[in-house]
């Protein structure tokens, strides 16, 4: 299977094309973010056969120059932003890293690992938090964790935040490991619930008792002197 053999599959239904619909309006008249060519960039640098890990977030970054189609992800050179620094604390704190808190926000090198870095809302009007919350979204995230939950290899599921855990009503196959956090936003994970999870911890547990390669979740080469 592959995302273009699904996304073949859902082309044609009415939500997918009102979806396309409203993102081209809001691109002609508004602010969004991402850029419009990286809305789908978590399906383009994960393939479908090589998901292990799903972290599935809320909606990008509002704010210019952060978004950039993988949740949580920002480009190099982008100041990290807090939910991203958090991230990257809780990972410190599970795996022990001694070396210098992480200076690039690129997750890409953990999308090249099998990492598929999605948010339930793919778009966002800058600024403007949840502003493209709408029913087509819901509807499309409905059907792509469910071509996951379908497929037998082991994937971890991180549902990260309330609007995330409301999805975990289509995730039912027994072979998957499904772990719910609170969003790593500062609101959030001051309330408990982030760290100290140890989400990473055990999703590579799940990975390596289930004969799959574990994560790399520092990228060692991307670090503050």
């Amino acid at each position: 299977m592959t995302w273009e053999e699904i996304f073949n599959q859902i082309k044609d239904k009415k939500y997918f094309v009102d979806l396309l619909k409203f993102i081209d309006e809001e691109y002609k008249n508004k602010i969004i973010f991402p850029e419009k060519e990286n809305i789908f960039n978590a399906f383009k640098y994960t393939k479908f056969d090589d998901v292990k890990v799903v972290i599935f977030g809320q909606d990008p970054y509002p704010n210019p120059k952060q978004a950039m189609g993988l949740a949580f992800s920002v480009k190099d050179g982008i100041k990290l932003p807090p939910s991203l620094k958090n991230i990257y604390r809780e990972i410190i704190a599970e795996t022990n890293y001694d070396g210098m808190f992480p200076v690039s926000g690129d997750l890409t090198y953990l999308a090249k690992q099998g990492v598929l870095l999605l948010n339930s809302i793919l778009t966002v009007e800058a600024n403007k938090p949840l502003s493209h919350d709408i029913k087509e979204y819901d509807l499309l995230f409905k059907d792509i964790l469910k071509f996951l939950d379908e497929t037998n290899n082991p994937i971890v599921f991180m549902l990260r935040g309330t609007k995330a855990k409301k999805y975990k009503k289509y995730l039912k196959n027994p072979n998957h490991l499904i772990i719910e956090t609170n969003h790593p936003s500062p609101l959030s994970s001051n309330r408990g619930g982030w760290f100290g999870s140890n989400c990473f911890l055990n999703a590579n547990k799940f990975l390596k008792e289930h004969n799959s390669k574990e994560i790399e979740w520092i990228n060692k080469e991307e670090f503050l002197f």
